[in-house]
């Protein structure tokens, strides 16, 4: 059964006020006075909201994976440090964090450059982040769609992920080269079976959302196609 037809509502920006360039960092805030106009006719009274921004604001995720001898398809996983989640203020916890807190298992994933926004260039992008992240080469145009982009965390940044999938040979793999941010320094690489990957998240060890949703698309493909 198909889903409705949205009801038509609108947000509309009567102003707003952000960070000249020359002051702005990684991520700024954009302070807006808005409006909702419904499909009713009715217009609120102008209320503030706060949106979270990045010069580069949407982003690329990569998952690549293989067969093995015997047929089992394998993931490669990367960890990543987070400060968001490292530094999650203690009197917000509702249940206690784990040690590892900021420490996640992701697939390869990175920010779309500028001169990389156009389908061709989220391609490009693809490839890049996967070999910076992984040492793992494959040619823009080997990169397959996995399933249309998402809004991460719509409720506070407009960012859209856009997701990709790419058979990769394991042989080939060289020392990741990074891209010379501090936080991509000593990442560690897994190969481990989609069933685990997936088991992994389902049991918590995975934390990141993007990553599973990639690789539960990932699953969901290969089990259509057989």
């Amino acid at each position: 059964m198909p889903l409705p037809r949205l009801p038509g509502h609108k947000v509309r920006a009567v102003s707003e006020d952000a960070p000249q360039e020359a002051d702005r960092g990684f991520i700024f805030v954009r302070r807006a006075r808005v409006v909702a106009e419904f499909a009713t006719g009715e217009v609120s009274e102008p209320f503030a909201y706060d949106i979270a921004d990045r010069d580069k604001l949407d982003a690329v995720v990569v998952v690549p994976h293989y067969t093995d001898a015997a047929g089992v398809r394998h993931v490669v996983l990367r960890s990543a440090l987070r400060p968001p989640v490292a530094l999650r203020r203690r009197e917000a916890w509702p249940v206690p964090e784990k040690g590892t807190l900021g420490e996640l298992w992701e697939v390869p994933a990175g920010l779309v450059e500028v001169h990389e926004r156009s389908a061709e260039g989220l391609r490009a992008c693809a490839a890049r982040e996967l070999h910076e992240e992984t040492g793992l080469d494959v040619p823009p145009e080997s990169l397959s769609a996995l399933g249309p982009s998402t809004f991460p965390a719509p409720g506070m940044v407009g960012e859209r992920h856009f997701f990709f999938h790419a058979q990769v040979d394991p042989g080939a793999r060289v020392a990741p080269p990074e891209d010379g941010s501090t936080l991509e320094r000593h990442a560690s690489l897994v190969d481990l079976p989609l069933s685990e990957a997936l088991e992994a998240c389902r049991r918590g060890e995975v934390e990141d959302a993007k990553t599973e949703l990639a690789l539960r698309r990932l699953d969901e493909l290969y089990s259509e196609r057989t």
